[in-house]
């Protein structure tokens, strides 16, 4: 067996990406694996009894610190002849304390989850990140996680906005909780129920709207008993039962919607265009832009439809399409509040008016996603107006492009931008790509294959 060769990505950061109009994309585009289950099969895998093998497994710089951050943790993870990774559990009391601070890079989810798992076992850790990173708020994670027991201490230059540095000394035993959440979080919910394995007793999770649940689908896959109920007001509750122990499973991780969404947008809003996305992960609280996308007129065809390694998957078939502008429901962000970017691509080259509320969360992401698409799809011919919560964008019929724009070290950013340029007159160039490598490690060259026009250059001092 192996050893996994797991060092960062890479990524020439003064590279630079040029996007020109193109008559369209087609053939079949593989996006990488889900990024998000691809963290939970780590962290969850590593607090299992026995040897998980995890298929698919995204190779991007995000899950890769948090690959290195499990190990860290006395976790062994390996690949196989096959290129399976292999994690040996260390059981949900299992992880040691780290001797050097887990630095997780610019991986928002990976961090938060992480910080729950810690907080749950007699551990201490100390969790930084990136610039980026250390500028994203971790109070909301780190105040629950407080509730149940642990020792949460900021270094004192964050510690009132919730900066990282952070260190978290894990509660013995944590205690079980009953929380409120006051927005559907995904992340939020994930931390407290890594907490909560270890805990006597249940811990109650309610949220004003069901948000992303692979937390709860690999838990259950893993043999921990959990259930979740709508309340009559809408509401969701969740209920873990504590000194729970996971045993080893394993995981085959679906192609990434959040990925898929790039090439999907670009074949909507280009002439001529037909492709395939094989293996797309179908998690009902993960299809939101699908939902979208077509209620806006876009040609979307899912077939092929089946259950890999507990998970909802089946292949999507796009064909261009005339969009038309929509009310996106504000109770839908949750599903695909990572989409918003490129959804207004989308909304930039559809017919009227797009109205998106209910995405104030988009401001607390790598960069403030609202001011960001804002100002860059102005630059680019677009009419755009923001609230803190919403944002309203008017179809531009022909995209005027020639910007050059800062990603902001927002993988999501680019690529959205990127696939904008397919349609602009002018071409638009994105700075700061080596981000893209997060989460979308080959997106240039994927894409490219397709039909795309990606050119590489090198910013000018």
């Amino acid at each position: 067996m192996a050893q996994l060769n797991s060092h960062k990505i890479m990524t020439d950061p003064m590279k630079t990406l040029t996007s020109s109009a193109i008559s369209g994309l087609s053939g079949e585009i593989k996006v990488p694996g889900d990024k998000s289950i691809s963290h939970r099969s780590l962290i969850l895998g590593g607090m299992a009894i026995g040897r998980t093998k995890v298929s698919g497994l995204l190779a991007g710089a995000d899950v890769l610190s948090t690959l290195e951050a499990v190990r860290a943790l006395g976790v062994d993870i390996t690949r196989d002849d096959a290129d399976n990774i292999i994690v040996d559990g260390v059981g949900t009391g299992g992880f040691i304390s780290p001797q050097d601070a887990l630095d997780l890079g610019n991986a928002g989810t990976g961090v938060r989850l992480l910080m729950g798992a810690v907080a749950g076992q007699p551990v201490s850790a100390i969790f930084t990140g990136d610039a980026s990173l250390s500028k994203r708020p971790m109070k909301r994670i780190t105040d629950p996680l407080c509730q149940m027991g642990a020792q949460i201490a900021y270094d004192p230059a964050g510690a009132e906005k919730g900066f990282l540095p952070v260190t978290i000394t894990g509660a013995q035993p944590p205690l079980p909780i009953r929380y409120e959440m006051p927005v559907a979080s995904a992340q939020i919910k994930s931390a407290i129920l890594f907490a909560a394995l270890n805990a006597r007793g249940q811990t109650i999770i309610t949220e004003p709207h069901l948000s992303r649940d692979h937390s709860e689908a690999m838990l259950r896959h893993f043999g921990v008993t959990l259930e979740r109920e709508m309340l009559a007001d809408g509401r969701h509750r969740i209920t873990l039962e504590g000194e729970a122990e996971l045993h080893a499973k394993d995981i085959i991780v679906p192609r990434d919607p959040s990925s898929a969404a790039f090439a999907m947008v670009a074949a909507l809003i280009t002439k001529d265009s037909h492709i395939t996305l094989p293996g797309i992960s179908l998690n009902p609280q993960r299809t939101g832009l699908i939902i979208t996308l077509q209620e806006m007129g876009g040609n979307i065809e899912i077939v092929n439809e089946r259950i890999e390694g507990g998970e909802a998957v089946g292949d999507i078939i796009v064909q261009s399409s005339q969009l038309k502008g929509i009310a996106v429901p504000a109770t839908r962000s949750a599903s695909m509040i990572d989409e918003y970017p490129i959804l207004s691509v989308a909304a930039a080259c559809a017919e009227g008016e797009t109205y998106m509320p209910g995405v104030a969360e988009l401001r607390v992401k790598e960069t403030d996603r609202i001011s960001v698409m804002a100002e860059g799809l102005k630059a680019c011919g677009v009419e755009v107006s923001e609230t803190p919560d919403t944002m309203r964008v008017t179809g531009a019929g022909m995209i005027s492009g020639g910007a050059r724009l800062a990603s902001q070290h927002d993988h999501r950013i680019a690529m959205s931008f990127l696939v904008l340029g397919m349609v602009a007159q002018n071409p638009i160039t994105m700075l700061d790509v080596a981000t893209i490598s997060t989460s979308f490690p080959d997106f240039a060259n994927i894409m490219n294959k397709a039909g795309a026009q990606l050119e590489e250059g090198i910013t000018q001092a």
